[in-house]
């Protein structure tokens, strides 16, 4: 049996890892002098989760894949043996290194690769800059016509376990294929980027190295912009704005006085707070977050109430309530 032992230059491959936000791996090939167009071996994903797997994959523009035989061992252990397919590798925690030995046996011949992977936990948090009411406990969505503030949150370990400090790393960033120069380098863990056209995605990859190559990580992800809106609350003089219940549909002004609160949600603040715009049985009424509605004169009546939020040229969004107040028809209002 003719065998070709495998000893050359270790290759670092990095790439990113899709949300949920984390995954990265540091891929090292150890491939045979004379036997570098033997066959390949390719990772996916490239940089996958801690903990997560990888499917390696085989080609060869030389051999006849179709009729030898594979064999994968991880770490000295014997995982598959048989036809030439793909082989799923699971892989350890963060900054542990995994040792796979491909080896590929065709016409008495035998063709050795070894892969060191090495996962690193990286994520990609999203911060879009865009209004939401106070105290509010969620987040925006990514707002048209506006930016977001993406930030790398690194967590490289090397073989060890020990932890690289994030702000010594070099950060390059990548946005729709261009890399970003003004926001690479040493300790630059953020990037703020435009928001994407709508129905259209913005795809952002960062690529993360120690001071000394050593260890190799990265992420992607993928932002889409999302509908703006305006949600009307009832501000209760006792306790409050109600932002446990948006007022919808119709809406009975019981005492002498009534305020209303219009809060946009997901709407760009890159230029400032988005406008308001109350309009009262058509007409415009006020501008501001509130409105307090006092019906005069006896008897029962109804109105319509609208708001319209605005930012930008393009970006808008309006909210409708159905009024009734009083026991007879007035539709006369004041006091704004």
């Amino acid at each position: 049996m003719y065998t070709r032992s495998m000893r050359s230059v270790i290759l670092i491959l990095a790439i990113a890892f899709l949300l949920p936000l984390t995954g990265s791996a540091q891929i090292f090939s150890d491939l045979g002098v004379g036997d570098l167009s033997s066959f390949s071996v390719s990772a996916t994903p490239q940089y996958p989760a801690p903990y997560g797997t990888v499917t390696l994959s085989f080609l060869s523009s030389s051999l006849d894949l179709a009729n030898a035989t594979l064999g994968v061992s991880v770490n000295g252990k014997s995982i598959y043996q048989g036809s030439v397919r793909p082989v799923a590798v699971t892989l350890g925690k963060a900054g542990s290194v995994t040792n796979v030995v491909a080896t590929v046996s065709v016409s008495g011949a035998e063709y050795t690769q070894e892969l060191s992977i090495q996962p690193q936990d990286i994520a990609l948090v999203v911060e879009p800059i865009a209004s939401v009411p106070p105290l509010y406990p969620g987040k925006s969505s990514v707002p048209p016509e506006g930016s977001v503030r993406v930030v790398a949150m690194a967590n490289l370990k090397n073989a060890n376990g020990v932890s690289l400090n994030p702000s010594v790393l070099s950060y390059s960033w990548t946005v729709s294929g261009a890399r970003i120069a003004n926001a690479s380098g040493i300790g630059k863990t953020t990037i703020l980027v435009a928001s994407p056209l709508q129905y259209r995605a913005r795809d952002i990859s960062v690529a993360i190295m120690s001071t000394d190559g050593s260890q190799v990580g990265g992420a992607f992800i993928s932002i889409t912009a999302a509908e703006p809106s305006v949600r009307i609350y009832e501000n209760d003089s006792l306790l409050g704005i109600r932002f446990d219940r948006a007022l919808a549909g119709e809406y009975a002004i019981a005492g002498a006085e009534s305020t209303l609160y219009a809060a946009p949600f997901s709407f760009p603040t890159t230029q400032g707070a988005p406008l308001l715009q109350w309009f009262l049985n058509g007409a415009s009424a006020q501008t501001g977050n509130s409105i307090t509605l006092r019906p005069t004169g006896d008897g029962q009546g109804s109105a319509s109430l609208s708001v319209v939020a605005s930012a930008g040229d393009y970006t808008t969004a309006m909210a409708n309530l159905s009024l009734s107040f009083g026991d007879k028809p007035s539709t006369n209002f004041f006091g704004l």
